[in-house]
């Protein structure tokens, strides 16, 4: 579990979070020890374990930095103003946005997550569900009203668009012929086209 932090100290704690990403994205999870990170952050073992309780605790943080951000900005979004197409053409859009964003941040952890020890996985899952199931809400708000067809289940309309999310890290890359933002519109586009609700105007 991720120590307690002081604003005057965080430099340090963002400078370790980079140099175990940019390793991880180097070297692998498992070949990277914790003597390299310490090195290339410029801080002793000692203040490692001030803000992280381990190696494992340093790639959970990496990933859930970026999913409580996202989760923030979903929060925001559902509860924001606009009809229900228009809140989930955003959500689905900010989602693909900031995965693409933090693209490395996410592809380490999905590339190492089985590495990490049993319970610090069973949190994690559980960090993600709760992301998932407020993105379902909104489906599922738009199928209760009927905006949105029920023909398939929210669950599983949520499953198989997220499906689509945690592939980008296989083929978006920053300077391809489309955006994060573009993929983002697109990705939204066809979620609220597959529900049956046509074209959004934002």
């Amino acid at each position: 579990m991720t120590k307690g932090q002081h604003g005057k100290d965080e430099p340090v704690r963002q400078r370790l979070l980079a140099e175990a990403t940019r390793l991880f994205a180097e070297r692998g999870f498992e070949g990277t020890s914790v003597q390299e990170i310490v090195v290339a952050a410029g801080v002793t073992k000692g203040a490692m374990y001030h803000y992280f309780d381990s190696k494992d605790d340093l790639l959970r943080e990496i990933y859930g930095r970026v999913l409580r951000m996202q989760l923030d900005r979903l929060t925001r979004i559902a509860g924001g103003s606009g009809t229900i197409e228009q809140r989930l053409h955003r959500a689905a859009a900010d989602v693909v946005e900031t995965t693409t964003a933090n693209l490395d941040d996410s592809k380490i952890f999905f590339r190492s997550m089985h590495l990490l020890a049993p319970e610090t996985q069973k949190t994690v899952r559980a960090e993600r569900r709760r992301y998932h199931e407020r993105f379902r809400d909104l489906v599922a708000e738009g199928q209760r009203t009927g905006v949105f067809s029920g023909k398939v289940p929210a669950e599983l309309v949520v499953d198989y668009f997220f499906g689509s999310v945690h592939h980008l890290g296989t083929w978006f890359h920053a300077d391809g012929p489309l955006t994060g933002a573009q993929v983002g519109r697109h990705f939204a586009d066809l979620l609220l086209a597959s529900l049956g609700a046509g074209h959004v105007d934002e």
